[in-house]
């Protein structure tokens, strides 16, 4: 049976999930490094099969269902209380999060397609504003939805200026681990200290190549063809084939790069010849690649086990945004190896516990002015792509008792016109990657034309949907 592209979402009911326990109103700062965010939304998404597929009893009926997500979800917002809040502009215009226990955003819905019937590989189509909601009120919002196999779909959307996709999974495992009445695995930590600026501050220059005011943006815009707008797509990446690009850069290289370096460096090179080739005014272009770096094990102190194990749990942002920028034309020519290395090399700036202070203090010193990530600045000549690493999303960590995950994804189709690409493993946990990818038209029809021995569209017969 294949994909049924138009179908209806109905909401059945809609209600405030707040913390079991009540709690006393409080407000909690954002670090400075939440303070880089700009005001966008993620969404992150889970299929599960008919639990009598999967070999559950017949007892779980979606109602049932939802009852366990209700109840489970009162009791994990007691710990991550700052999803049950809101964000509130302080006397000096910059958000905090009021912790009031204002509660989530809880819907229960119903759509006529069955599981395998949903076109993954284009979530435009089928996710987009049907499958995961809207976050209308507060800092987090929840949607379950039946769907006609007896399958279910549950969908998160939270603020990332709250949150990054390191807290969002803590959450979730957290979420489904209280589900099962386990013990939490990892408690969050809301210690801003950790995050504090040094006295005095101190950052390197080269934090103003990689970061920016707001009010540096230059006022025009970058006009972008209607048929090239920014489109979502989800495809797979079978094991062998990153295998092969990994030893493809490490063969002639005294560096041995990661699966993740030699991914991004593959993106970057496909993008920039395909563009090269479609038209030769690209050749003078820049094109920009950026990798978001988690921070909390660089921020380590040597031999700190406390340390160690509070910033394991720490919730908030604590991200950088590293980039390469190179000519088009440079990319083409050049080996795949040698993009790797250009890759390995901006990276390295920021993979240290020197930069992640520097990023701090910088913020501190242009406080209350917003700033943010300079590959973001769209309105700069030449395109961008930032890859974000999701190695660590836990598919099959989100058990609620009626069985594994068969899919899950990150959805982020912010309004930004910078290319957002974010590889995950495949839930089949056979190595392979799940690759979402948020970019130009015409972007995406140059990694399908040249690279579709690589990329290929997600489909319900890859995941072994019934």
């Amino acid at each position: 049976m294949g994909v049924k592209r138009d179908f209806n979402v109905k909401v059945i009911n809609t209600e405030v999930v707040a913390a079991m326990l009540p709690m006393q109103e409080h407000w909690l700062p954002q670090s400075n490094l939440d303070l880089l965010l700009p005001p966008v939304d993620v969404g992150v998404f889970f299929c599960y099969q008919n639990p009598i597929i999967s070999g559950k009893p017949k007892f779980w009926s979606f109602e049932s269902m939802v009852s366990v997500l209700k109840v489970s979800l009162a009791e994990t917002l007691v710990s991550y209380y700052a999803f049950a809040g809101e964000l509130v502009q302080n006397l000096a215009g910059e958000p905090e999060i009021l912790c009031n226990n204002a509660g989530v955003d809880f819907t229960e819905a119903w759509a006529d397609v069955k599981l395998k019937e949903i076109n993954f590989y284009n979530p435009d189509e089928s996710i987009e504003g049907k499958l995961v909601p809207k976050k209308k009120n507060g800092v987090l919002a929840v949607q379950v939805t039946q769907l006609k196999c007896g399958g279910v779909v549950l969908a998160c959307t939270f603020d990332h200026r709250v949150a990054d996709a390191y807290s969002a999974n803590m959450f979730l495992v957290s979420w489904a681990e209280i589900a099962q009445s386990k013990p939490l695995s990892q408690l969050p930590c809301y210690r801003r200290s950790f995050l504090f600026p040094r006295r005095p501050t101190y950052y390197d220059p080269s934090i103003d190549s990689m970061y920016l005011p707001i009010s540096a943006l230059k006022q025009e815009t970058t006009n972008i063809d209607h048929d090239d707008q920014i489109i979502s797509r989800i495809y797979y990446v079978k094991s062998e084939e990153i295998n092969r690009l990994q030893s493809l850069v490490n063969c002639n290289s005294n560096t041995k790069f990661t699966k993740l370096k030699t991914f991004s460096a593959f993106l970057w090179k496909t993008i920039a010849s395909g563009t090269m080739e479609i038209t030769k005014s690209a050749n003078s272009k820049n094109f920009k690649l950026g990798i978001v770096v988690n921070g909390r094990s660089r921020l380590l102190r040597d031999g700190d086990e406390e340390q160690a194990r509070v910033l394991k749990g720490y919730f908030g942002n604590v991200v950088s945004i590293p980039f390469g920028d190179k000519k088009v034309e440079e990319l083409k020519e050049k080996s795949l190896s040698w993009v790797a290395s250009e890759v390995h090399e901006f990276l390295e700036r920021a993979e240290s516990k020197e930069h992640f202070l520097g990023l701090i203090d910088w913020v501190e010193n242009h406080r209350p002015e917003p700033a943010l990530a300079r590959i973001y600045a769209t309105n700069e000549e030449g395109h961008a792509v930032v890859v974000s690493s999701g190695q660590q999303f836990p598919v099959r960590k989100i058990e609620f008792g009626w069985g594994e995950a068969v899919f899950g994804s990150y959805h982020f189709p912010w309004a930004g016109k910078s290319g957002y690409v974010m590889p995950m493993l495949s839930p089949k946990g056979n190595g392979d990657w799940i690759v979402y990818m948020h970019m130009l038209k015409s972007q995406v029809d140059l990694v399908e034309a040249t690279a579709s021995n690589v990329f290929k569209p997600l489909t319900a017969d890859y995941l072994n949907l019934e």
